[in-house]
């Protein structure tokens, strides 16, 4: 089984080059289940009713999100409609939607968990504290566990790595936008990376267009930010392979593509 997971979705950029490549990409990779993180996939903060219809239309089985799950107010609303959007487990439970999404591929039965982090994050439950409370159950309830740590620093993405290695099938970070080259197994068989990298606008900083932020941090005036909406446009992401025996990955492979149009 191959699984692929791509970064956050930033704005009508990345929308547009996921759907214009997504289906080429899967098919490349012989893809079985499609993950995506659409927490920016609306003006790049949140995700609207309208834009989160339109990531599900593409062969995507779950959209995770993060810190600005709640940005966009409407997802108040439909969030409870939609089990295959997952916000961060460590939210609190009376809020709506839920922290993991479990559905059934290839005679699998996979469930995708999503937490935020604490450091420099809002100020939440602990994401392992949540986690721990729930794992036995969570493992009990699948053949395979994905985990998309949604956090600033690399330090409490990798101690989350560590801590579910052997657990989790895939503990994938997301939230800083740049990919990590450390895509690799760990000692005890999970699939890791710090950060799978962004989906949009590839001549930016963090899919704001440069220009923007450059002169922010030269005058430290404020400005408001504008989604780059010019090409080049980027796709990043991993593909996981997993046994479909064992259910342990045994490769996993960084994507990241460059679209000049």
């Amino acid at each position: 089984m191959n699984i692929l997971m791509f970064g956050d979705v930033v704005g009508r950029p990345g929308r547009a080059v996921l759907s214009e490549h997504l289906q080429e990409i899967k098919n490349e990779y012989k893809a079985d289940i499609v993950i995506v993180n659409g927490e920016n996939a609306s003006g790049g903060n949140g995700l609207t009713l309208k834009n989160a219809r339109q990531l599900l239309a593409l062969p995507v089985d779950c959209v995770t999100m993060g810190n600005h799950v709640w940005r966009q107010k409407e997802i108040l609303n439909y969030l409870n409609d939609y089990p295959c959007i997952v916000r961060p487990i460590n939210y609190p439970d009376a809020l709506p939607g839920k922290g993991t999404y479990t559905f059934e591929k290839t005679g699998m039965t996979i469930t995708v968990l999503n937490a935020s982090g604490q450091i420099f994050m809002e100020e939440l439950d602990s994401p392992f504290g949540v986690i721990e409370k729930q794992l036995d159950t969570v493992l009990a309830g699948c053949d395979m566990l994905i985990v998309d740590f949604h956090a600033e620093t690399t330090s409490e993405k990798l101690a989350m790595g560590y801590w579910l290695d052997g657990k989790a099938t895939i503990v994938a970070g997301t939230h800083t936008h740049v990919q990590t080259a450390d895509a690799r197994l760990l000692p005890e068989g999970t699939a890791y990376i710090t950060d799978l990298g962004m989906t949009g606008p590839a001549e930016s900083v963090l899919g704001v267009q440069k220009e923007i932020i450059v002169s922010k941090m030269i005058t430290k005036l404020p400005a408001r930010f504008e989604i780059e909406k010019r090409y080049p446009r980027q796709i990043n992401g991993i593909c996981v392979t997993v046994d479909e025996v064992s259910h342990r990955p045994t490769k996993i492979e960084r994507i990241y593509r460059i679209y000049d149009h």
